[in-house]
């Protein structure tokens, strides 16, 4: 076998990173995505890891490197403008940003995609502490629902003849803006006390009460409705990875419905290694309901 070379090694490389990125960072969704066909589980890396690096400058590791503020959100504008340019240009000196380039033109994945997911990207940057239900549904669509939308047109390319409708947009929007939300009721301390924030509207985190809880929870419960009903109609493998993801985080769900609201504001809520692993195996036999 010839070995790669030029553009060919430099862009293999640049998938390896991508697919380093999302085994360092990722469990829950790390775990969903090995039920996908191998390309496509390396674009949905390739994805992941620009979101990630995006993530990471803006929630902590780039101040602990001694950024002030500004600095971090020059540093996130710059790399919102490499990306842009290399979707026109097909190159990145950036591995991360060379990785996704490519599965972007591959999938359609646009501009008015990622425009929206550095536009709430930024307002972490700018150091927005609290978000009215505008604000929170805003950023939601940006650091969320576009993403959902980026992994759905790399899900279309599993199957010959998979339209993207109205439904599968939606369902693909709504479970990201699950996952999202998920997260925001279980990093509640963390964004608090490390980061400043509030995302969830109409909340006072040092007042935390079980009807505020139950607000956020039956959203998550409405979201994850909607998306399995388009998740059936994905590619197999995508459908397999994607139910796993969706179940995943229904049980993160079922599981803070389970907490007490002041437990929440202490302690984060995790799924145990053994039932992440019951789930996906359920969902690579095709038994996990969608």
């Amino acid at each position: 076998m010839t070995r790669p070379s030029g553009l060919e090694l430099y862009t293999r490389t640049a998938h390896s990173s991508s697919a380093r990125v999302i085994s360092a960072y990722s469990t829950s969704f790390g775990l969903a995505s090995r039920l996908l066909p191998r390309d496509v589980r390396g674009r949905i890396a390739d994805v992941y890891a620009l979101v990630r690096v995006a993530d990471e400058i803006v929630d902590g590791p780039a101040s602990e490197a001694g950024l002030a503020a500004p600095d971090c959100r020059a540093l996130l504008d710059e790399l919102e403008q490499e990306t842009i340019r290399a979707l026109a240009r097909g190159f990145s000196g950036n591995l991360v940003v060379h990785a996704f380039a490519v599965t972007a033109r591959e999938t359609g994945i646009g501009e008015e995609l990622l425009r929206p997911f550095f536009a709430s990207m930024r307002a972490d940057a700018d150091g927005t502490s609290t978000f009215d239900p505008d604000a929170y549904r805003t950023y939601i669509h940006g650091s969320a629902e576009v993403v959902g939308s980026m992994c759905l047109r790399v899900f279309a390319r599993e199957g010959a003849g998979v339209r993207i409708d109205d439904e599968l947009e939606e369902g693909a929007r709504r479970l990201g803006a699950a996952f999202q939300k998920v997260n925001f009721l279980r990093d509640l301390r963390d964004d608090v006390e490390r980061l400043g924030r509030v995302y969830l509207p109409g909340v006072d985190p040092g007042h935390f009460t079980e009807k505020d809880k139950d607000r956020f929870v039956q959203e998550i419960d409405d979201d994850l409705a909607v998306a399995r009903r388009a998740i059936v109609r994905l590619p197999p493998g995508s459908r397999r990875a994607t139910a796993a993801a969706a179940a995943l985080f229904g049980e993160l769900n079922d599981r803070v419905r389970r907490t007490p609201a002041e437990e929440l504001r202490r302690r984060r809520v995790s799924v145990p290694a053994h039932t992440k692993v019951s789930l996906l195996a359920r969902a690579a036999l095709g038994r996990v309901p969608a």
